[in-house]
């Protein structure tokens, strides 16, 4: 098999990670569609065992949480009539928090939406930070025992729960895939003791429209949807791995894993292909070595 050069990886991946599905960038780059969801899904994994390993001893102070939705195949409602649906096929959420001083995503999670996947998601954000935080969610009642769970009362924890109503002529077909009306915000300080000036989900809720716009199978209403939970996940890591090391937050002016000093400098796509090709030197040697 042929191996595509550095240059070559490195244009495939911002065009990944830039929005683009797998198909335009088969035909704006000449590469197979197999090719580029192999290198989609090698980016995945190397990202995702590159941040698990450095997004540590985190400074946050203020961190936002929410969820996200997509889907993979088709929709729940529509699994049973599929004709084509694998047992992951549904609705699948993915579990973002993200610091609202650095804008660092410092923790993702794909799973459902269940109270399992909020105590997993909190459980990891945990072990990521140096020291107390104050935390924002929206009302989700699953995040209070997996808070709970994860902080114990080392925290300071708030809920801000949004408030919804229809609009005017909400039942004209041109307001059928609009979002509800919010109408109003409600703030419970949940845990501890926490600054309800800086209780909002504000910053990790426009990530959320970062993620949308990035991610090719993130976007409603096209035929770009995730065929797998595993090429989903890896879409996710990529995103994220683009976003906090590479792309220069605009009100920022460096990436936020700089911000955050998780880095000393400012990445380079290059630099990422270098990242996921000792991943898969490593790889490579680990399955040498069991063989």
């Amino acid at each position: 098999m042929n191996k595509l050069d550095k240059a070559e990886r490195a244009k495939i991946l911002t065009l990944l990670c830039e929005g683009m599905s797998i198909r335009a960038i088969s035909r704006v780059t000449g590469a197979g569609k197999n090719t580029i969801l192999r290198l989609l899904i090698d980016a995945g994994r190397a990202s995702a065992g590159y941040q698990d390993r450095v997004l540590r001893n985190l400074p946050c102070k203020r961190v936002q949480v929410d969820e996200v939705w997509s889907f993979v195949r088709v929709k729940s409602r529509n699994v049973a009539k599929a004709k084509v649906a694998s047992a992951d096929a549904g609705d699948v959420w993915t579990w973002t928090a993200l610091c609202a001083d650095t804008k660092l995503l410092a923790s993702f999670y794909v799973s459902d939406r269940s109270y399992g996947a909020a105590k997993e998601f909190i459980g990891d954000l945990s072990e990521r930070l140096s020291h107390r935080i104050q935390l924002t969610s929206d009302g989700h009642k699953a995040y209070v025992q997996a808070v709970v769970d994860a902080f114990g009362t080392d925290i300071d924890y708030s809920m801000l729960i949004k408030k919804y109503g229809q609009d005017y002529g909400g039942s004209a077909p041109e307001r059928r895939y609009s979002p509800a009306v919010c109408i109003g915000i409600e703030k419970d300080a949940i845990i501890g003791s926490p600054d309800m000036a800086h209780v909002s989900t504000s910053f990790v809720e426009r990530q959320n429209l970062t993620m949308r716009m990035s991610m090719r199978r993130f976007t409603r209403l096209t035929n770009g949807f995730s065929k797998k939970i595993e090429n989903h996940a890896c879409a996710v890591a990529l995103h994220s791995m683009f976003y906090n090391f590479v792309r220069v937050h605009q009100t920022l002016k460096t990436t936020p894993a700089k911000a955050a000093g998780v880095t000393l400098r400012v990445w380079t796509m290059a630099d990422m292909v270098d990242m996921i090709e000792a991943w898969e030197a490593r790889e490579a040697r680990q399955i040498r070595l069991a063989a």
